[in-house]
């Protein structure tokens, strides 16, 4: 056992979970009863550390529960007992609690900070005074001689609050879904974690993100289409509806255009009316044309607006993807294109000029079977953040973004390459001694 100490902050006992494992538990009168086999945790969620709650204990092959309110010492040589007697009734898992062998050690949890998943290859427990508590976690993989683990003579020990576990207990969900950290990352990042993640992790994933149904549709956003079209496949036909009918209506047009034959039309009509009709229009275009890529959400106003009415559209449509929103399109009364002004110039123009005095009165666009080189040689020629798209009778039917554009140009295995290395900033976070922990009101009575 180690003693820990943090910049002014007291000593505290500390312990190694690889320390503790295997380790004889010895009654009160000097009889060895078991081998601890793994120790009992409860999640009280993100602002507090983990409360050890009582000891899994292997006795003659049986698995028994022991309370820590019944354990006189704790270190890497033993565990000493304050009775006799253990009840060798087996061990049956309580709702809320986490075994750290079972479900930590070894498991991949994400790094938040990092935003990636990493594997806990240690356990440190502290004891600031009021009983142990899961205080940090280890993530360096331990150097191989030989083919043989070799221990690394020493621990890269992080807080246990820069992680958030996936551990697939179902009975422990509800804490960790109310107070998770996933909700934190950007959906840029969540992506990554989905596609890196195995089956069950990223089902734990979209769990968490389940909760915030816009969080979640933006996270689909991002997905790479094949992952995307899998993890869809495993939802009902509502849920799948209920995703892409927050979705961006060109990212939710291309989702439904993988889904099987069979699944379309039950999803299409789930999905709202308004969405609905957004998507049947992008999927009558080829992908890689401008009309597949554009958005049919577009910002316009008449040919009699000022500036400041010009802006005030821009502020209601607080629905539509910022990309779209750079440029306001000024159309006749017919609906057809007569300029494009620039949120830059009205916010520069006094909110009374009329908008047919700051508009480009011959704006670029392009037709919406104009195909991606096209647009792209035109947004670099003309230095475009967006193309407006029109028919025949330049009515404007969808506005291309650039960053439609980038994502359509990128090839498939350039998107989720390996990031370069950035730094982590670590959020401060309570030593354990500020921690307020709770122990189970149930004690050791399991029966």
């Amino acid at each position: 056992m180690t003693e820990s100490a943090t910049d002014g902050a007291p000593t505290h006992p500390v312990i190694h979970l690889s320390q503790l494992l295997k380790r004889p538990v010895i009654a009160r009168n000097g009889d060895i009863v078991g081998a601890l086999d793994d120790l009992i945790v409860r999640l009280l969620g993100v602002d507090t550390y983990p409360t050890v709650s009582g000891l899994v204990v292997n006795v003659g092959g049986r698995r028994v529960y022991v309370s820590v309110e019944r354990i006189e010492h704790l270190d890497g040589d033993r565990v000493m007992l304050a009775q006799n007697k253990v009840d060798l009734r087996g061990f049956e898992r309580r709702e809320g609690e986490v075994l750290l062998r079972s479900d930590v050690l070894g498991h991949r949890l994400i790094d938040v900070p990092a935003a990636e998943l990493v594997h806990a290859y240690d356990i440190e427990l502290e004891n600031p005074g009021h009983g142990w508590v899961l205080a940090r976690l280890d993530t360096r993989r331990p150097a191989r001689f030989f083919g043989l683990i070799k221990s690394h003579g020493g621990h890269a020990s992080r807080d246990w609050k820069a992680f958030e576990p996936l551990i697939g207990h179902k009975h422990s969900m509800v804490v960790r879904r109310v107070g998770g950290r996933v909700g934190t990352l950007k959906p840029a990042q969540i992506a990554d974690l989905l596609e890196g993640a195995d089956k069950r992790e990223g089902g734990e994933i979209l769990d968490r993100v389940h909760t915030d149904p816009e969080l979640e549709a933006d996270v689909f956003e991002e997905l790479d289409p094949g992952k995307a079209n899998k993890l869809l496949a495993d939802m009902s036909d509502v849920e799948v509806a209920g995703v892409l009918g927050l979705m961006r209506a060109d990212d939710a047009a291309d989702a439904v255009a993988e889904l099987r034959q069979s699944r379309r039309r039950r999803v299409l009509d789930l999905m709202p009316a308004g969405q609905r009709t957004k998507v049947i229009t992008l999927m009558g275009f080829n992908s890689s044309s401008a009309g597949g890529l554009m958005s049919v959400d577009v910002i316009s106003c008449a040919a009699t607006a000022t500036a400041a009415q010009a802006l005030s559209a821009i502020s209601a449509a607080r629905s539509m993807q910022p990309e779209a929103l750079l440029k306001v399109h000024v159309l006749t009364d017919a609906g057809r294109l007569i300029g494009v002004a620039s949120v830059i110039r009205l916010l520069q123009s006094e909110s009374v000029t009329p908008i047919v005095d700051i508009m480009d009165t011959d704006p670029v666009r392009v037709t919406p079977v104009a195909d991606l080189t096209e647009v792209a040689v035109l947004m670099a020629d003309y230095n475009l953040a967006t193309i407006p798209v029109v028919d025949d009778a330049d009515h404007v039917v969808g506005v291309v973004t650039v960053d439609d554009v980038l994502e359509a140009s990128i090839p498939d295995d350039w998107r989720r390459r390996e990031p370069a290395p950035r730094p982590i900033v670590e959020r401060a976070t309570d030593h354990p001694t500020t921690n307020t922990t709770s122990t189970d009101p149930g004690g050791d009575d399991r029966g």
